[in-house]
């Protein structure tokens, strides 16, 4: 599948100030009833987003950004856990998120994000705070400035007030750079793969016809 190639990232970001955030608040299970990636935008975070009439939260920190400019989610600790859905991704990238940084990830929803074409960045301990407060979102809720991801040298940067280094799985960081998940990545190297058929004879001798040929 092609996906959007990760470039060099510029966007404001919103903080979402919760920890063990898990796949259920991300997208409830009353929502699970398609497998198409895209439509799941609009019910991310739902019960947390939307009040009883189905009207947004004012309260709520994505109701108090522009989406269009906001491709950062910033999260508290073990951001992902609880089930295994790829749901979860599907339905922030189709918000617009590009990345989500937080101090830890569930092992499974980090997996399922990178795939998907998701950047996961942790930035743990005093390096998330330091970010956080730099971000100016130590207030619950507050829209925050703008920042920079270089995935290709995994830098993550505020103008001139912050920069860290951070660590992305070799393979999944050349997919999210190209914009192909692993079967596309595969699919590329077909012109590779047939050369290299090409140069094998077109049969492998088995070991009975060796015992054949021997007797």
């Amino acid at each position: 599948m092609t996906l959007k190639p990760f470039g060099l990232l510029d966007s404001a970001a919103v903080w979402l100030p919760r920890d063990d955030v898990d796949t259920d608040q991300i997208i409830p299970a009353r929502f699970l009833t398609t497998t198409e990636r895209t439509g799941l935008g609009r019910h991310l975070f739902a019960d947390w987003r939307y009040d009883a009439h189905g009207e947004p939260r004012s309260d709520f920190p994505l109701n108090a950004v522009d989406a269009a400019q906001t491709q950062v989610l910033v999260a508290g600790r073990n951001f992902g856990c609880g089930s295994s859905r790829e749901h979860a991704p599907w339905a922030l990238l189709d918000w617009g998120f590009r990345a989500v940084i937080a101090p830890s990830f569930a092992d499974i929803f980090r997996s399922n994000a990178l795939k998907n074409g998701l950047l996961t960045i942790c930035l743990p301990g005093d390096a998330h705070a330091e970010f956080v407060q730099a971000l100016g979102g130590a207030s619950a809720g507050r829209d925050a400035t703008r920042l920079q991801i270089d995935l290709a040298n995994d830098v993550i940067a505020i103008g001139d007030i912050f920069c860290a280094r951070f660590e992305t799985e070799p393979f999944a960081k050349r997919c999210l750079l190209d914009g192909v998940d692993e079967l596309g990545y595969l699919l590329a190297q077909a012109a590779d793969i047939a050369a290299f058929e090409a140069s094998h004879v077109s049969f492998t001798p088995t070991t009975g016809a060796v015992a054949e040929g021997a007797s």
